[in-house]
């Protein structure tokens, strides 16, 4: 998948880098796949804003998507490769043998007609799925389980993957793209390859009003507001804030790492 340059015949298109869309399915996602989601303008349950700068937005329906790939066993083909709006991956819609429909996260390189199946025993080839102990060393993963049977949680976004470096007893070992290797039970399973959409990082919105269609309004430095606004509000003429960057309630933020030191999960992290 390429990306296109919009030719600037106005400022809105000046900067704008988009998708090109051109290999993607064109018409509807497939109907008893979708589930309503209404949009909570970053409210809670009594109507407080409880995430900043969050409203607006294009309506969306949710794709329904099997991150726990329960079809094991069978074989399927892939039928198209679709846009989805929830998320920066594209996704495949997958027919199995048995007639079940399913849409999966689309890996880079899958295309349509070729065939993928999950469970113990299948081909390492670009979508199986299968446990974490059955898995070649080295080989790059996604979508993978933090507990068995639970459904990938890692590696799911847009040009994403994880290293496979080893296995020590019951686990296997991990380097994720943020450069930390953890633990994860060898039972889990996982997806080979690396998630599609590979120009995600190299996309230009381009102007305001498409991040509003997103659903993103505008946010405002906190060197511009008021002391009673925020921690690096006021002060004479234009300041950088005086001290490490904070949230508005004086969290530090920027690279300061804020993790318990003492958290249970602490022990599946080698470095």
């Amino acid at each position: 998948m390429s990306v296109r340059y919009l030719k600037p015949i106005d400022n809105g298109s000046r900067h704008t880098v988009c998708l090109n869309r051109e290999e993607l399915w064109k018409g509807r996602p497939d109907k008893k796949l979708l589930i309503a989601k209404n949009s909570s303008g970053g409210r809670n349950n009594t109507g407080r804003i409880t995430v900043r700068h969050r409203g607006g937005g294009h309506r969306k329906q949710y794709r329904i998507i099997d991150f726990k790939r329960n079809i094991r066993g069978i074989k399927g083909v892939v039928e198209r490769i679709e846009y989805d709006p929830n998320r920066t991956a594209f996704i495949a819609l997958i027919k199995y043998s048995n007639g079940v429909k399913n849409y999966i996260l689309a890996s880079t390189g899958i295309k349509v007609g070729d065939a993928v199946q999950a469970g113990s025993g299948v081909d390492v080839v670009n979508s199986n799925a299968m446990p974490l102990s059955e898995i070649p060393v080295g080989t790059s993963v996604h979508n993978i389980e933090m507990k068995v049977g639970g459904g990938g949680v890692i590696a799911r976004s847009a040009g994403s993957f994880a290293k496979l470096l080893g296995m020590d007893g019951e686990y296997s070992i991990l380097k994720l793209s943020s450069g930390e290797i953890r633990l994860l039970p060898s039972k889990c399973y996982a997806s080979v390859g690396v998630v599609s959409n590979l120009d995600n990082k190299n996309l230009s919105v381009g102007k305001a009003g498409r991040s509003r269609w997103k659903g993103r309004r505008p946010s405002v430095r906190g060197v511009a507001m008021n002391p009673v606004d925020h921690p690096h509000g006021g002060g004479e003429g234009k300041t950088s804030g005086g001290r490490h960057p904070v949230t508005p309630w004086g969290v530090p933020t920027k690279g300061k790492k804020t993790r318990n030191r003492n958290k249970n999960s602490n022990k599946y992290i080698r470095r």
